[in-house]
Formats: C-alpha cells, sequence, structure tokens
C-alpha cells in the first residue's frame, strides 16, 4: 500500500523548491530586460518569432508559451506600437493573420541575445551536461504529469 504524501514527502519538497526557483528566476528576468524595456513575456514572444521567420499566429504563440491567447493579444499590440513585430494576413484565410519579428526587432534581439546566453549559462555553471540532460528529463516528466492531473480536474 502506498504511503499518503505529505509535506515531508520528496516530491512536495522538490516542487515547492521548483516554484520558489521559477518565481526568482521570473524576478531575475524581469530586471534583466529592464534595460531594453521588454517584460520576460514580451522577449519570450520576439525569441518564438526568431525561432520561426515565416511568422506565427496568435494561437500557435499562445500555446508554444502557455498563455492565454488575450493575454498574449497584449503583449503583441505592445511590440506591434514598438516596431518590433508584424501582423501579416495570411493569404488562404483573410480572418487569420502571422506575428513576424521586424527587422528592429530582430536588431534589438541582437543585442540582448550575447548577454542573455551568457548569463544563462553562469545560473547553471555548476552542473555537468550529463546532470542537465537528466533534470531537462525529470522537468519535463513533471510537467507531463502536472498536465494530466490538470486534464482530470473538473473545469
Amino acid at each position: 500500500m502506498r504511503k499518503r504524501a505529505d509535506d515531508s514527502h520528496p516530491g512536495y519538497r522538490v516542487l515547492m523548491e521548483l516554484l520558489r526557483t521559477a518565481d526568482t528566476v521570473w524576478n531575475a528576468s524581469r530586471r534583466f530586460f529592464e534595460r531594453w524595456g521588454l517584460s520576460p513575456s514580451q522577449f519570450n514572444v520576439l525569441n518564438l518569432l526568431r525561432l520561426n521567420p515565416g511568422g506565427l499566429s496568435q494561437t500557435d504563440l499562445s500555446r508554444q508559451l502557455i498563455m492565454h491567447r488575450s493575454n498574449l493579444t497584449g503583449l503583441v499590440d505592445r511590440l506591434e506600437r514598438r516596431g518590433l513585430v508584424a501582423r501579416r494576413e495570411v493569404a488562404a484565410d483573410r480572418r487569420a493573420y502571422s506575428v513576424v519579428l521586424t527587422p528592429a526587432g530582430a536588431k534589438l534581439l541582437g543585442g540582448i541575445l550575447p548577454q542573455y546566453y551568457e548569463d544563462a549559462a553562469r545560473v547553471w555553471d555548476h552542473l555537468p551536461a550529463r546532470r542537465a540532460a537528466a533534470l531537462i528529463d525529470d522537468l519535463q516528466k513533471a510537467a507531463q504529469n502536472a498536465q494530466e492531473i490538470a486534464s482530470d480536474l473538473p473545469h
């Protein structure tokens, strides 16, 4: 018979530390991106568009960012006002459009990414590659388990 979990269960303790770490990293990211007038979420939109030069629909962006589409609309609106992204009509569907990175957005990312990569490496500089791969696997499994649990919850 499985022992009932409580706050001494290692899984609970790891989850609490993961949540604290995520909050700390998010707050540090906010400070990091301030110098460019971006939020971490805005950076994530720009970076996803950099990786998808043909652009992405807002639905695809919201799925990849795990963000509600209505929240993404505001992010895209702010980035578009700054000239960092543009909305382009999709020829096959007049109601749809694709969000693309503009040259100004690409230039801004070019100034951010070298320091971002450097600082990201510093966050994990103590972690050997093999442990990093195992940690990635563990985090992906935890995310999958959390999604399954959430799917079983009533709406």
